[in-house]
């Protein structure tokens, strides 16, 4: 996979394509309803492995997963859940409205493999909006049961942006922010730089955030991308950076070099959400010229 194309041979079945014209589209892949590009006037800005896996079972490595109803390491079933793993339904194919922008829809509900691993009845519908230089992603989660009142679930949009050079990608509006820092026994702190740029193993997870952070010098290195979050008040940072990309086996060894993953969610404090009710959460990005 060169570092500007995503692989075109997917069955038309299988992908959704987002097109608003002049190069700026998206492409989603229904297993897991994973984003696997998303262009800007021909520049991809989103980060896939090379050695990605494409086998309908394994999570795909990089685009943007979605995890539901558990973040990290879950006893009941697949790290992250099982949302990034199945396959969604298309319910609206791309659509352009009036303004251009171009709309689709996905949706999951429980079936027999998700009731054994988790025994209750949802729906999580995906809507996705392309505009010339913003790719909005909404999720609304339903609980759709009847019998049992109430069912919690943590959720984070994994999030892989691509960059040239890590080393001169940061990651700014979360000084004073606290966070759980997972490499180091979780060991809790306060941040205290206006510009966040990783030099090593990073897995942390910012509680509690502002709405809007800002990522330099993704894609090409030419644009700088806005993060709006809306329900989602939660940041993680992560890359995996050398000894832990050697010991992935869909992660070449050199590609912490050309990513980092800035991930919204809702995962220090989970949903508690009752029965008939519904839990809606989204994340903007916008990019604009790095100078």
């Amino acid at each position: 996979m060169s570092h500007n194309q995503v692989p075109q041979h997917f069955p038309a079945s299988d992908v959704v394509f987002l097109d608003a014209g002049n190069g700026t589209s998206a492409l989603i892949h229904l297993h897991g309803a994973t984003v696997l590009s998303w262009k800007v006037n021909g520049k991809e800005m989103l980060f896939v492995s090379e050695k990605s896996v494409f086998d309908g079972k394994k999570a795909i490595r990089g685009g943007i997963p979605i995890v539901f109803p558990q973040f990290g390491p879950w006893a009941s079933g697949p790290q992250h859940g099982f949302c990034r793993i199945k396959r969604w339904n298309s319910e609206i194919p791309p659509t352009k409205d009036s303004k251009g922008t171009v709309i689709a829809m996905l949706s999951l509900q429980d079936d027999e493999e998700t009731r054994q691993m988790w025994n209750y009845k949802f729906k999580v519908v995906y809507s996705l909006r392309l505009q010339e230089n913003a790719f909005i992603m909404n999720l609304t989660i339903h609980n759709e049961g009847m019998c049992i009142s109430f069912f919690g679930f943590s959720t984070l949009l994994h999030s892989y942006i691509r960059t040239p050079d890590i080393l001169n990608t940061s990651v700014h509006g979360l000084n004073g922010v606290k966070y759980v820092d997972k490499v180091n026994n979780n060991r809790t702190d306060v941040e205290k730089r206006e510009n966040i740029f990783m030099d090593e193993n990073y897995d942390r997870v910012y509680i509690a955030c502002p709405t809007h952070v800002d990522v330099s010098h993704i894609g090409c290195g030419q644009h700088n991308l806005n993060i709006k979050t809306f329900n989602l008040p939660d940041i993680v940072l992560w890359n995996p950076w050398t000894e832990k990309a050697k010991a992935m086996s869909d992660f070449g060894d050199e590609e912490y070099k050309n990513m980092i993953c800035v991930e919204g969610g809702k995962v220090n404090k989970p949903v508690t959400l009752e029965a008939g009710k519904q839990f809606e959460c989204s994340q903007t990005f916008t990019v604009s010229p790095a100078y």
